[in-house]
């Protein structure tokens, strides 16, 4: 039977249908309302993709056959954001017409490479530290400072590998903060210009980690098949033998399997993400702690890492209560972290935005809000730019019987919920 034609609410009751199901069923055994499944039938609601990912483990078939084609909701433009990052686009994404030669942008001075470099591990600081308004005043011209670095060692015939490298990871700096700011039209152009630039230097383990941070950017646009084809055959391609790798060989081969998982888990094939999430635990506990090295891969990776990716699973399948059993388990309790490191503040707040929506389909609504307070307190910036954030909020809104606590009115004003 073709479902590729239909829409989002006709596929979804053909597939019920075929499963011999009712509306009533499969809301149970999805553990949505029975007003979901039939707002979504008659095309009057939008789900998140969370809920898509329930219903078609129910229905036996991939996320990603239940996404149709469409023309896209109308949205007011953000003319805002155009704005703020106009000099970033100008950079990255230059006009083209249709002469062989184009005029040259200005560059300016290019700087002295070891400079270029300390300005990203800078840029990196301030981008681990949540403060991307400073990340994007800085990046327009990091760039041009590398790119204008490349071709003077172009000219002067020397250091020509060096600056190609330089640019590789400026590039790498900004498609990892414009991922996560969800500009992805500028991420990919910045990540796939980088991950060219390492193939031409023949620099594999630089160009993964590029190719892990487009993993990313692709599971965050519900790419869950083309993420999960990608990370899974670049890692084959990569695969390191575990008594002679470097930290750093084994952390961008484990991140690539971390990446499989996460999309094979949204896309519903549960078997591929637990061999993925095993592969990466073996390259975990042959590093034997966390691991950060911006030049060798993308994020922190380590053990506790990948408990709690593994922890995020339970989430995504609508485990609520194997979520909090896992708070402050095995790895991830505070003696075990002191032992093995601590994964990136960015991992742990994902993972409190879990506890935090496992308290809150659990009824516990302080607790909750406890939770978002804590992730508020030191990751503010960042929790503004986490739908998930914003979802697990709406959700305490919607079942608060009671007028709202002050602290509720100004958790939804920071997430920009009205």
């Amino acid at each position: 039977m073709a479902y590729e034609t239909r829409t989002l609410g006709e596929t979804i009751r053909a597939r019920r249908r075929a499963a011999g199901l009712s509306q009533e069923q499969l809301a149970e055994e999805a553990r949505v309302s029975v007003g979901t499944i039939r707002k979504l039938e008659q095309e009057a609601g939008h789900a998140r993709v969370e809920t898509l990912h329930q219903i078609a483990r129910v229905l036996g078939v991939s996320t990603s056959a239940l996404f149709a084609p469409g023309s896209p909701l109308p949205v007011e433009e953000d003319g805002r954001n155009r704005q703020l990052l106009a000099q970033l686009r100008r950079v990255l994404m230059p006009p083209v017409g249709i002469a062989t030669t184009e005029e040259p942008a200005d560059l300016g001075q290019a700087e002295p490479l070891p400079e270029i470099r300390r300005r990203i591990e800078d840029g990196l600081k301030l981008y681990q530290a949540d403060r991307y308004d400073s990340v994007a005043r800085m990046l327009p011209g990091l760039l041009r400072s590398a790119e204008a670095a490349t071709v003077a060692a172009a000219e002067e015939g020397r250091d020509q590998r060096e600056a190609a490298l330089v640019r590789v990871h400026a590039l790498q700096l900004a498609g990892k903060y414009l991922t996560q700011v969800r500009q992805y039209d500028m991420a990919y152009q910045a990540l796939v210009e980088g991950i060219r630039l390492a193939r031409e230097l023949e620099e594999t383990l630089t160009a993964v980690t590029g190719v892990t941070g487009l993993c990313w950017l692709l599971i965050r646009q519900d790419r869950f098949d083309e993420a999960e084809n990608l990370a899974a055959t670049t890692a084959e391609r990569i695969e390191p033998r575990l008594s002679s790798a470097s930290p750093g060989q084994l952390a961008a081969w484990g991140e690539l399997c971390l990446r499989a998982a996460a999309a094979a888990v949204r896309n519903n094939r549960p078997d591929v993400a637990t061999e993925a999430r095993r592969m990466a635990a073996t390259a975990a506990s042959a590093i034997g702690q966390e691991h950060e090295d911006f030049y060798s891969h993308w994020s922190r990776f380590g053990p506790v890492t990948v408990q709690l990716k593994a922890v995020e699973d339970l989430a995504l399948a609508g485990d609520a209560r194997g979520v909090l059993r896992r708070v402050d388990d095995g790895l991830l309790s505070r003696s075990a972290m002191r032992k093995v490191g601590r994964p990136s503040a960015m991992t742990v707040n994902r993972h409190r935005l879990d506890v935090a929506w496992a308290h809150v389909a659990l009824g516990s609504t302080q607790d909750a809000m406890d939770e978002l307070e804590r992730i508020r307190r030191t990751a503010g910036t960042w929790m503004q730019h986490q739908p998930r954030a914003r979802d697990v909020m709406r959700d305490i809104l919607a079942t608060r019987k009671r007028s709202l606590t002050k602290e509720m009115r100004e958790m939804a004003a920071h997430l920009g919920i009205a």
